[in-house]
């Protein structure tokens, strides 16, 4: 399969230039195939011309769990998704009726950190406070393995893009790779001196990427399990690391108060994005990787630029810390959780505040918008979790 990458297609785009021009680069695309490229971008352009309305409405809340949330997670296609929980479960629910379709059961402490193999979605994986790491069936709920091996809690953990292989982090200094068909752990990443928080995979899942306590950043090598490059520079430990679409550079943010922009290839930091009076929580790029947001404890997030590091934009509004923040789909909002109860849309170019989503009786720590960005779900410390649509 190949992937043809229109990221940066607009509304503005001159489509019959872009046709010729992917002809051209594509051998694998004839002349005779113009008609039906030509409509596919106009199918495309016509989605992002779709007037977003402002106001999410509470579609439906969710008693879910006996005992606090931990996580929450959406499938591609945004039909299902995934909450993690103290009460040592993991639930899957239909986000069209809100019903619950399954409660994976077999955990014996904390579900912490949950994901589904994205894009495919029909696999989920729960790592926990028991050390393990389970993968399940997310149609019926069958466990199909899990993975021992870890000293102390798992508190991270990703597939990767092709699905084939899964990352965990834990409080006992390392992370592991391990085969999803077989089950074995492939290989273990040694090196960080205090618990791995943060791990991502990048685009083509050759690289991953763990944060750490020890106020580092390390790039591996998926294939040997061996570090490209130690990130260092940040003075506190580190909340959140992230890859941008080309997989050319990476972020990380800190509780020392900063974010840091570097170069994949030469283990450079490129940009030190500063402005923020309090620990950074979680950082994000959109999906071009042209902007990066930051959420802080200092209740303000912060949009920046890539390439030159400047501020584009500060969201001001919450009564406290930002624990969470990512943008919609098309990167012309943005979504932040707080612990003042409330989660906030925001206009990416203004800094303006679209809607406040409120209802929630505690802190919430969990947000997510669906592929479509049309559907947003929240996870709250009142055990509930809210589905909005728009």
């Amino acid at each position: 399969m190949k992937e043809i990458d229109l990221l940066h297609l607009t509304t503005d785009t001159d489509v019959e230039v872009l046709v010729n021009q992917i002809v051209f680069e594509e051998p694998l695309i004839s002349e005779k195939k113009k008609p039906q490229l030509r409509r596919l971008i106009y199918k495309l352009i016509e989605k992002l011309e779709q007037k977003e309305a402002n106001d999410f409405y509470l579609f439906k809340i969710l008693r879910a769990h006996i005992l606090p949330l931990t996580n929450c997670a959406f499938n591609k296609s945004g039909d299902k998704f995934i909450t993690g929980s103290y009460d040592r479960t993991c639930k899957v629910w239909n986000t069209i009726t809100g019903d619950e379709l399954l409660t994976l059961e077999g955990h014996r402490n904390v579900v912490y950190a949950i994901a589904f193999n994205n894009p495919f979605g029909d696999k989920i994986i729960t790592g926990s406070f028991d050390k393990t790491c389970k993968l399940w069936n997310s149609d019926n709920g069958d466990l199909y393995h899990t993975y021992r091996g870890h000293a102390t809690e798992i508190v991270c953990l990703s597939f990767n893009p092709m699905g084939t292989t899964i990352a965990t982090g834990s409080m006992d200094n390392t992370a592991r790779l391990w085969d999803v068909e077989t089950g074995e752990c492939v290989h273990t990443l040694l090196g960080h001196t205090a618990e791995i928080v943060s791990l991502n995979f990048d685009t083509h899942g050759s690289r991953i990427i763990t944060g750490s306590f020890d106020h580092t950043i390390k790039i591996w090598d998926t294939r040997n399990g061996r570090v490209a490059h130690t990130l260092s520079g940040h003075h506190g430990e580190i909340s959140s690391t992230q890859f941008n679409y080309s997989s050319d550079l990476c972020i990380s943010g800190s509780i020392d108060r900063t974010c840091k922009i570097w170069d994949v290839a030469s283990g450079q930091c490129v940009h030190t994005l500063r402005g923020h009076n309090d620990e950074i929580l979680d950082v994000s790029f959109n999906s071009t990787g042209s902007k990066l947001v930051t959420a802080s404890a200092d209740g303000t997030s912060r949009v920046f630029n890539t390439m030159t590091g400047a501020c584009q934009s500060i969201l001001i509004g919450h009564e406290g810390e930002i624990s969470k923040v990512a943008f919609n789909p098309p990167g012309t909002r943005i979504l932040t959780a707080s612990s003042d109860k409330s989660a906030r849309i925001w206009d990416v170019d203004t800094g303006d505040c679209l809607q406040i989503l409120e209802g929630h009786t505690d802190e919430i720590f969990s947000c997510a918008f669906n592929y479509h960005g049309d559907t947003i779900i929240t996870g709250s410390k009142d055990n509930t979790c809210r589905i909005w649509k728009n």
